[in-house]
């Protein structure tokens, strides 16, 4: 980083390796170590020399050899650069550094940064090889004259070498040995800086150079420097602005503008008279410029997620790259991919879907609210596995500060830490996929006693499990006492009548449907295998349950959840990235079955009155004793999980007599808050956008009719057929319209016949209409003409 020698510098600065800060004693050391440096300066030259001298030995041939042969272990890759994680709108969510650099080409260094560092640094670097023997026997001479250290000696490729060999230190000892005091290391750097001076060109190692060098508050190479200290990139720095960086680079501690701006001030201006000794510039600009103020405009670069304004979307991919080997195979290789490999990782986050979720969580949910609950909602695409939005009702930081969280409750353990949470009646669907995969009608009815004794179910290993001696009821969403249909049962979410269905269609593949549409715990084990397992016993993150119900939108095709959508390497080269690995794994007439009975659930069951205007679909949870609540719904396009509990333990605090900032809800229920949660940002994330519409499940599904309760038919006979049909239609019936019929009692026009008549069906059966033509003509017949009558009129 420097241009002098680091022992000379602790000399200068008092704090030499034998103590103490006295004049004579300093004076005497800086003697010593300038001597030491004159030597070694000889050896330097004369190792570059020899080769061209005849009259030199075999042994100082072979050294010779030896310096100027290219060491086996030269290495100029590993300089870290920051990663930096954009949105799918190539905007920017997170940085990642171990030192904030960004590398830059040199058309993209302004030519004024330039001259200015080549001023101040090595003037003549573009004239000399790897050692400047004229700078450093002038630089010596100077330095020995006064006793002191006045110039510096280590050209630009001398110095970007001690800067590498700093940078990939990756350890203590490492990071010793480029900085010890010795002539072996001096001779080593010379050494690597005739091989680069062989290996690339002059406006190659100077890019590197201006690329590596470390100007001071935590800014790494010209452009983040430029960015840090005016906030613009290199290509625009002005001369004051080039001045000021060119001259930090020698003690970038010492002449930090942020902390000692008179120091830079006065630094800055000694390159101004250097570049104006070199005539590089004229002494009028280089006397109005040291005029000038620093003008800095700082702007910090954060390191992280904590302060990106989608935290825990950035956290879950953050430990997508430091969990999954694909990006490496040990934590310490993956970490450092992430934190040197200079990576840009495009991902899937759209900003307008992040932000409603937001808004709809701190909504219902505020970050600090009186009732210390939480929620957290994950949003994914269908047909893709692309997650969308992914928030908490926290900001990340420690739990010790309220409001603020280290768990990602979205997510899985492996990518926020979370155990997950029961999920409740959301898990029916699964039992209903299942049932329906078996071709049940949607007329199937069973009895839900209000009671249920769990008896009869084997687990996929063949095992009884079950308690007799227990009972389940019905209780949250649900009621009983009576017959139910797929239909009826699931828009009421009524507990026995899914233990008799999932009895009826095996716990197993009930449990198989589950798993092929993504589910597990969120710890990563096996889902358990009980007799409630349709009642959400298991702990799932929200995340997994929006993938699976997204499956259902997507027609039955199951894409793994993903955040990252692909990755190139500081030299714009693709990483390779975990795919969705979308497939089929359902009939896509089973997904339309379930869609159709799952739409029900917003019109006219546990979650009516939650409809976004288009069609969507979605089950309500609530988890027993009111420990947590969730919903869980889609539209082909975006499917979305929500959940709302208590961080501290749902069981410990329940949500029965739930009062939160001034709001009193009572006992909550999926549809108490979580379901007003999914609305709100489903539709701020689907505003503008178009809709797209389900698909009619196939036909052998209603050969037991809709499974809707009946209601009446109204009677249309005598209104115009439009009027008819509006009329049915709005009863929830569909229609058709037969050929018209003579009619001796409806007038020509309007409505003479409908099958099935007026009485009781289920709602989206089919009425057919048939329309008078008018009354029947009767054939003629020669009948005489009437008599008259005098007197009687006509």
């Amino acid at each position: 980083m420097r241009g002098t020698s680091v022992y000379a510098e602790r000399v200068l600065a008092g704090t030499g390796e034998r103590g103490g800060r006295g004049g004579a004693g300093q004076k005497a050391r800086a003697i010593r170590g300038l001597g030491g440096l004159a030597l070694l300066a000889g050896v330097l030259v004369a190792l570059l020399l020899l080769p061209t001298l005849c009259t030199v030995g075999v042994g100082a041939r072979d050294t010779s050899t030896w310096f100027q042969s290219e060491p086996a272990d030269l290495d100029t890759s590993g300089v870290p650069l920051r990663s930096k994680i954009l949105a799918a709108d190539g905007s920017t969510i997170a940085t990642f550094y171990y030192q904030n650099r960004i590398d830059v080409p040199l058309s993209k260094i302004a030519p004024v940064v330039r001259r200015a560092v080549l001023a101040i640094e090595d003037s003549r670097f573009y004239e000399h090889g790897a050692l400047d023997s004229k700078g450093t026997l002038r630089a010596l001479a100077s330095n020995l004259g006064s006793g002191e250290v006045t110039q510096g000696g280590s050209g630009i490729t001398q110095q970007y070498v001690k800067n590498l060999l700093l940078t990939q230190a990756e350890s203590r000892e490492q990071a010793q040995a480029a900085k010890e005091i010795s002539a072996a290391r001096k001779v080593r750097e010379l050494r690597y800086a005739v091989a680069l001076e062989k290996r690339f060109s002059k406006d190659e190692i100077f890019r590197r150079y201006l690329n590596i060098a470390y100007y001071g508050d935590g800014a790494y190479g010209i452009e983040a420097a430029a960015r840090h200290y005016y906030d613009k990139p290199a290509s625009r720095l002005n001369l004051n602005e080039a001045a000021t960086l060119a001259g930090v680079i020698r003690y970038p501690y010492a002449y930090d503008p942020t902390r000692y701006p008179g120091r830079a001030k006065e630094r800055r201006n000694v390159v101004l008279q250097r570049m104006a000794e070199l005539g590089w510039i004229d002494r009028r600009t280089a006397d109005l410029t040291a005029a000038q103020d620093l003008h800095l405009d700082l702007h910090d670069t954060p390191n992280g997620c904590v302060t990106s304004k989608a935290p825990f979307f950035c956290d879950y991919v953050q430990r997508e790259i430091l969990t999954n080997p694909v990006f490496g195979a040990t934590p310490k290789a993956r970490e450092r991919l992430l934190k040197r490999g200079g990576l840009t990782i495009h991902t899937t986050l759209d900003w307008q879907t992040q932000k409603a979720a937001q808004r709809a969580v701190d909504s219902h949910v505020p970050r600090k609210n009186s009732a210390r609950k939480a929620a957290a909602e994950a949003l994914v695409q269908p047909g893709t596995g692309e997650i969308k939005g992914m928030v908490v009702d926290r900001k990340l930081g420690s739990d010790k500060v309220r409001g603020k969280t280290w768990i990602n409750f979205a997510a899985d353990a492996s990518h926020g830490s979370s155990i997950g949470m029961q999920a409740g009646s959301t898990f029916k669907a699964f039992t209903l996929a299942a049932a329906l995969e078996e071709d049940m009608p949607f007329g199937t009815r069973l009895m839900a006693p209000r009671r249920f004794v769990p008896t009869g179910y084997r687990n996929c290993k063949g095992e009884r499990v079950g308690d007799p001696s227990s009972s389940l009821r019905n209780s949250a969403d649900g009621e009983g006492g009576r017959t139910f249909s797929l239909t009826t049962g699931t828009q009421h979410s009524v507990n026995t009548f899914f233990l008799a269905l999932q009895r009826e269609v095996g716990l197993c593949d009930t449990v198989k449907m589950a798993e092929r549409l993504g589910m597990r715990q969120a710890g990563g084990e096996p889902m358990q295998q009980f007799a409630s397992f349709t009642l959400g016993f298991n702990t799932v993150s929200p995340l997994r349950l929006a993938a699976a119900y997204a499956a259902f939108g997507a027609r039955g095709e199951y894409c793994s959840p993903i955040a990252i959508k692909r990755i190139t390497d500081a030299a714009g080269k693709p990483v390779k990235v975990p795919g969705a690995g979308c497939k089929q794994v359902m009939d896509k007439g089973v997904a339309d079955a379930v869609n159709h009975v799952l739409r029900g659930v917003l019109t006219k069951g546990t979650a009516r009155g939650m409809g976004i205007g288009r069609p969507a679909a979605g089950k309500t949870g609530t988890v027993d004793n009111f420990s947590a609540a969730w919903f869980a719904g889609y539209t082909p396009d975006l499917a979305a999980a929500v959940w709302v509990g208590d961080p501290r333990g749902g069981y410990r605090y329940p949500m029965t007599s739930l009062c939160m900032d001034g709001t009193c809800y009572g006992s909550v229920f999926g549809a108490t808050i979580p379901a007003p949660i999914w609305q709100d940002s489903m539709a701020g994330a689907l505003a503008g956008r178009d809709a797209t519409s389900f698909h009619r499940p196939p036909s052998h599904y209603f050969s037991k009719g809709s499974g809707e309760d009946k209601v009446k038919i109204p009677d249309v006979r005598g209104m115009k057929l439009r009027a008819a049909v509006a009329r049915l239609r709005a009863a929830g019936f569909r229609v058709s319209v037969g050929r018209p019929v003579a009619s001796e009692r409806y007038e020509k026009g309007t409505v003479a016949e409908m099958e099935p008549g007026p009485g009781s069906a289920e709602p989206g059966d089919s009425i057919t209409l048939r329309v008078s033509k008018g009354k029947k003509k009767l054939p003629g017949l020669p009948f005489p003409e009437p008599p008259r009558f005098p007197g009687l009129p006509d």
